[in-house]
């Protein structure tokens, strides 16, 4: 086949493009960069059994690929992607998902991040069910598969800017069969940029074509630096051509029953959406206002819930600054269709400032990160959101990273002197930004912060004799991951949600604040450990199949309120018993959906066990995840904590300094932490030191001897 002009091959391997069969191909694609190897493997009935696809496949093949002692910088280290069997379906929303799996440079440990884009459901059509590479490069390099003409590449790359906006559109053109938007179309990328080569907390940039505005379009997979990993491997973009899709791509056993089922929640995201979330006009951006309303929105480093300022970037604004004239969806065929972008934005600042850009958001996420640095201004919020886009950082990390980081510039730890003269104070957007820039170019003030909190804490003790115990109560990350954008102060079993998240601090295993901290449906440790046995495994199930977790509760039936299970909105769990029946031609029922994320959520535990981790001390959070650590938080919120100082922890709050009172509100709420934490290992079957037993894991079938022996000297 003809080599685009510029590039050069490095290896070349034809192939038989397996057709799609009920969700799966059977085989999974693995390239090693650095030597050039390209392998075609099987996928066995045990991998479908045990890991079912998606995320599962992805740790499967990491675990098989790595040793314990293996780093995240180590060539076999692996980046590992796929969708599952459901993902690229047109007929259900919410289909296109994929998940990487690689180990972080943030965390060490295994990491696993979600993303929307066409990347997934198109590497299956073009014959996988997963791509693994692994190796590194000693020049950048693109691997490229061609699902229309049977052939996998690696080649060199000769772009010079690898940065996602230039990057992913270029590549969009070159290895389309012409510039037509419709072939453009039929190609995906995954990109990163310069801000993922010189810091450790890179995303992943998942590309779709948008026909409407015939433009690149962007989905993160953001979360522990795999965009980190790809550039140390020295792989510019992973591209591939996928031949036309259709609503049997899938080839699915019954595609009648799956079309009914999309039927049903198509007709109550249209009837519904735009009375409950107004996801297809604003997306997760509709929180902004709830959060702050709740006291949920965080400000200042977390220290704070709420802000005058909050409606300057709540969700009415993003409604008007939206440029679509109809609901965008990441995925063919979603009618949720909340990935929404603003056209034509002028960029102040960078290199690229100047320009008018479309930017992907923002999300919630993104907005909220920008409140948490005290900048309430619409176009700080798209500024970041497009450069930490296309510059390849999780805009998380950065948020939260930074906002800790102004909190040690307003604590004396950090001075102009050691920021490089930047002024890191609480709504500096401008010095933000530069941090920003500095960040892409692994330079100044930018090339310290980029490697997270967990080791800016270190600088900070060690370089500035900072005090070690004040850097870990205002340090917003668990396991070395940066925390999500949610105060937890007042809901015990959201920090537990955040504390005991495989990953680290991220909310998409368990966001239980409104069933904890408003509704009060989850009262005692036994209901909040059941929870937190629940939702995580509910959750992991989507980043098996290849589904997006909001038409699950995003959206919600108009009569859900009554069911007896409202949180877990049952009628569409029934829906997804019956769209994996429809295409897999497996019978589930629930409880069968909570025992496949079982098996691989508690197979990933052990991973992390294995490589070090997953133990009760890792499984540690901030005391500002839990409460008031500064005499200044205390008295924002005085009545509030006084009256729990009587009413829970039993002690008369008059006549005590707030040095002390903050000193026996923390006991207390330190003590419930741990309680939660002895009753949730108790549900999932684990040891008191968060391991799981070799009975859980004869229980649930993945009693492999590998698995048994890393758990053994744990019992």
């Amino acid at each position: 086949m003809a080599t685009p002009a510029g590039y050069r091959v490095i290896a070349e391997t034809a192939y038989d493009p397996a057709e799609v069969v009920r969700g799966y191909t059977g085989k999974t694609l693995y390239v090693n960069v650095g030597t050039g190897a390209v392998e075609e493997r099987p996928v066995t009935q045990q991998m479908k059994d045990i890991f079912v696809g998606g995320r599962g496949f992805g740790l499967w093949r990491l675990w098989n690929a790595i040793e314990p002692t293996t780093t995240w910088d180590d060539p076999a280290n692996e980046i590992v992607i796929s969708s599952g069997p459901v993902g690229g379906t047109t007929t259900y929303p919410g289909s296109g998902k994929s998940i990487a799996v690689s180990l972080s440079p943030l965390t060490g440990n295994v990491i696993d991040s979600n993303a929307g884009g066409y990347f997934g459901p198109y590497l299956k059509f073009a014959g996988w069910d997963a791509i693994e590479v692994q190796g590194k490069a000693s020049e950048n390099v693109v691997v490229f598969v061609d699902g229309v003409k049977g052939v996998v590449q690696l080649l060199s790359c000769p772009e010079e800017d690898v940065n996602t906006h230039v990057l992913a559109l270029r590549l969009m053109k070159t290895f389309a069969d012409s510039e037509t938007p419709r072939d453009v179309a039929a190609v995906s990328t995954v990109t990163t940029g310069s801000g993922a080569e010189h810091t450790r907390m890179g995303c992943l940039n998942f590309s779709f074509f948008d026909l409407k505005r015939e433009a690149v379009r962007v989905k993160q997979a953001g979360r522990g630096g795999t965009g980190t990993v790809l550039r140390d491997k020295r792989i510019a973009a992973l591209v591939v051509k996928s031949p036309p899709v259709d609503a049997e791509a899938n080839r699915p056993a019954d595609i009648e029953r799956l079309r009914e089922v999309g039927k049903r929640i198509t007709k109550e995201i249209l009837d519904l959406d735009a009375s409950q979330c107004d996801m297809r006009r604003v997306g997760t951006a509709h929180l902004v206002e709830i959060m702050d309303e709740y006291d949920l929105l965080p400000t200042h480093n977390f220290k704070f819930g709420s802000h005058p300022e909050a409606g300057k970037i709540a969700s009415h604004i993003w409604r008007e600054r939206f440029g679509q004239s109809m609901p965008d969806g990441c995925w063919l065929g979603c009618t949720m269709s909340c990935s929404h972008a603003v056209d034509d934005f002028l960029l102040r600042t960078g290199p690229y400032a100047g320009e008018k850009v479309l930017v992907d958001g923002p999300e919630y996420e993104t907005a909220a990160g920008c409140s948490n640095l005290g900048v309430h201004d619409p176009d700080f919020v798209l500024e970041v959101n497009f450069y930490c886009d296309t510059y390849g950082i999780d805009t998380i990390s950065f948020t939260t990273g930074l906002a800790f980081a102004m909190e040690c510039y307003e604590n004396g730890i950090l001075n102009a002197e050691r920021t490089g003269g930047l002024e890191l104070r609480f709504g500096n957007g401008d010095a933000a930004l530069e941090v920003l820039h500095q960040m892409a170019r692994g330079e100044g003030f930018g090339a310290v912060f980029g490697q997270g909190i967990r080791r800016m804490k270190e600088t900070f003790a060690r370089d500035y004799g900072a005090d070690a115990g004040f850097l870990q109560d205002i340090g917003m990350e668990a396991k070395g991951l940066e925390y999500s954008e949610y105060v937890t102060k007042e809901s015990l079993a959201m920090q537990g949600g955040y504390g005991l998240a495989l990953k680290g601090a991220q909310h998409d295993e368990a966001w239980l604040i409104f069933m904890d901290m408003v509704n009060n449906q989850i009262p005692t440790f036994e209901d909040k450990a059941e929870a937190l046995h629940y939702f995580p495994m509910w959750r992991t199930w989507f980043g098996l199949v290849g589904h997006c977790k909001l038409p699950w509760n995003d959206v919600e039936p108009a009569d859900n309120a009554q069911t007896a299970e409202p949180a877990k909105v049952p009628e569409h769990v029934d829906n997804y018993c019956q769209v994996f029946t429809a295409v897999t031609g497996v019978k589930v029922e629930p409880e069968d959906l909570i025992l496949q994320s079982e098996r691989v959520y508690t197979f990933q535990r052990v991973f992390g066990v294995r490589m070090g981790f997953g133990t009760r001390q890792h499984d540690a959070i901030p005391y500002r995840s839990a409460g008031p650590v500064t005499a200044e938080e205390y008295e924002s919120r005085a009545d509030r904590y006084d009256a729990q100082l009587k009413e829970k922890v039993g002690v008369d709050p008059s006549g005590l300094s707030t040095e002390e009172k903050v000193k026996k509100l923390r006991a207390f709420r330190e003590d419930q932490y741990e309680q939660l934490i002895d009753a949730v290992y108790k549900r999932r079957g684990w040891t008191a030191d968060g391991v799981p037993t070799v009975a859980k894991l004869r229980e649930l079938g993945v009693d492999l001897p590998a698995v048994v022996e890393v758990v053994e000297p744990h019992q």
